[in-house]
């Protein structure tokens, strides 16, 4: 039986002028690591890839392929706006030692489930290495459904997995079960840190899940219980889960909340985004402290 993963989609550090801050985002990585998470996702959207320039995507996969080799797996989101950009940036960071890139489509426009194929088909036949599908429907208007990816798996081997951000559990349920009767290896995940648990029971493999940068100790165990079958353990942390999800309220975006609560717990990194994200207010502070507090964080 494949060991379940919860897989880390990471925060990017930058200075108030918005350079990446090298120091503060190897005591992220550090942070994590320790934590026992089982992979870094680098350039998720919790990572604000999409306000990144090509010059920094390039030194983060740099740095932090350098800097953790052999410690942990890491992969690299890799999504464009161009498929070309894409494709080069995906072989890059494959390339220099990613275990696999993440791809979202294009986003802004709605797309027919014909150009969704078509994209799909050409990065994936030009990406040197393994794929994750990354489905956000809420931000690109549009669903990778399970005929979509069956449509791919069946031309594609190198599209080996999938992360699913719908709040709505039986969405993914059903990619579970249309999916993995033709590709039981393929990796199915969660986008939602509370879906962790439903996910495995489902036959799902996991989640990507930004929570897990605040408490990376408390989602390693919470793999732990389910891979040992200690349900009364999954039910506990699933409690302390649900109230950490409401961290995910406090501001939009929950980047900025999410650095906040990071700086609070004793990690040195400073709380800078990419514009137009601003920094959180005392007010959001004591909601953020309050709510640690509650899962004995602070």
């Amino acid at each position: 039986m494949r060991k379940s993963m919860f897989l880390t989609p990471v925060v990017t550090a930058f200075d108030q002028q918005g350079n990446l801050d090298i120091q503060a985002n190897k005591n992220i990585w550090d942070h994590l690591i320790n934590g026992g998470v089982d992979g870094l996702v680098i350039m998720g959207s919790t990572g604000e890839f999409f306000s990144m320039t090509k010059e920094q995507k390039i030194q983060l996969i740099d740095e932090v392929l350098t800097y953790t080799k052999g410690r942990i797996k890491v992969y690299i989101g890799t999504s464009c706006m161009r498929e070309d950009e894409t494709i080069e940036l995906s072989n890059y960071a494959l390339n220099s030692g990613a275990e696999a890139v993440m791809i979202i489509g294009p986003y802004y426009f709605s797309l027919s489930n014909e150009s969704i194929i078509e994209y799909y088909d050409k990065i994936a036949k030009n990406i040197n290495g393994n794929i994750i599908l990354y489905n956000f429907p809420d931000r690109n208007s549009y669903d990778l459904s399970a005929e979509i990816v069956l449509n791919l798996l069946k031309k594609h081997k190198n599209i080996i997995g999938y992360k699913d951000t719908v709040v709505e559990m039986g969405h993914t349920r059903k990619l579970i079960r249309e999916i993995k009767k033709e590709f039981p290896d393929f990796i199915i995940l969660s986008g939602y840190d509370e879906n962790f648990a439903h996910n495995i029971l489902s036959g799902g493999d996991g989640c990507i899940g930004g929570l897990s940068n605040l408490y990376p100790e408390l989602f390693a165990e919470w793999v732990k219980a389910i891979d040992n079958k200690d349900m009364i353990e999954v039910s506990r942390i699933q409690e302390i889960v649900d109230k950490m999800m409401d961290i995910y309220d406090i501001g939009k975006p929950f980047i900025p909340v999410i650095k906040k609560a990071m700086i609070l717990r004793g990690l040195d990194i400073k709380d800078y985004s990419t514009a137009p994200f601003i920094q959180v207010n005392e007010e959001q502070t004591d909601k953020i402290r309050n709510i640690m507090k509650e899962v004995d964080l602070l």
